[in-house]
């Protein structure tokens, strides 16, 4: 049963995608027009608002939105293109509770997912900030699932599904970027930016050590 979607809601999306999507611009986590955003409007049938492709993060205008549903096609008539990616934010709405999916391209993530590759995930211990993801364990050992860049994107998709943990908001396609999520704009902002502090700081441990081996 089709839903409709009231102006307030998509103009809520549209500025809440806007806000995050300059500030992590600012941050340097969008180069190049690279990353996506997207934010959940309706459950069942699954909307949501998806940045468009090839847009400029660091400006903002009409056509930095798209509505799609969860086949990621638009919903309402549009000359503008959903990013490419926009099946792996389904995915992602469909096996989690998020709210809101933010993915960036970063020197950290790409280089933590190329280092730990092979193991399949990236392990994250030992650290205050895991706190910040939701996950209070004493001890608490985590590991954030990567996949391979593949080129086809709905194998990339699928795989992704497949991938996804509900216990830990991100997973890492190696030496692309990350995509992290929250059940609102404030927890998909706060995880990506705990993810971010704790890649860099094993980055830097890795390259002070000489080796992954930093526990």
């Amino acid at each position: 049963m089709p839903y409709r979607l009231y102006q307030e809601e998509k103009q809520k999306a549209v500025t809440i995608l806007n806000d995050i999507k300059v500030k992590l611009y600012n941050r340097g986590w969008f180069p190049a027009t690279s990353g996506n955003l997207s934010y959940k409007l309706h459950d069942d049938p699954l909307y949501f608002a998806v940045t468009s492709s090839g847009k400029d993060k660091g400006t903002v205008t009409h056509e930095d939105v798209i509505f799609v549903d969860k086949d990621a096609k638009p919903i309402e008539k549009t000359r503008l293109k959903p990013s490419a990616e926009t099946k792996i934010h389904s995915q992602i709405y469909q096996k989690t509770d998020a709210g809101m999916v933010i993915h960036i391209h970063t020197v950290n993530n790409n280089f933590v997912s190329q280092i730990f590759f092979d193991e399949g995930y990236v392990p994250l211990k030992d650290m205050e900030m895991i706190k910040a993801l939701d996950i209070w364990k004493e001890d608490a050992f985590i590991k954030v699932p990567i996949i391979e860049n593949w080129f086809d994107l709905d194998k990339l998709a699928q795989e992704a599904g497949k991938a996804i943990n509900p216990e830990v908001p991100g997973l890492l396609i190696r030496n692309h970027g990350i995509y992290a999520w929250g059940k609102n704009e404030f927890e998909a902002k706060r995880h990506i930016e705990a993810f971010e502090f704790m890649f860099e700081y094993m980055k830097n441990m890795i390259i002070f050590k000489g080796s992954k081996q930093i526990w």
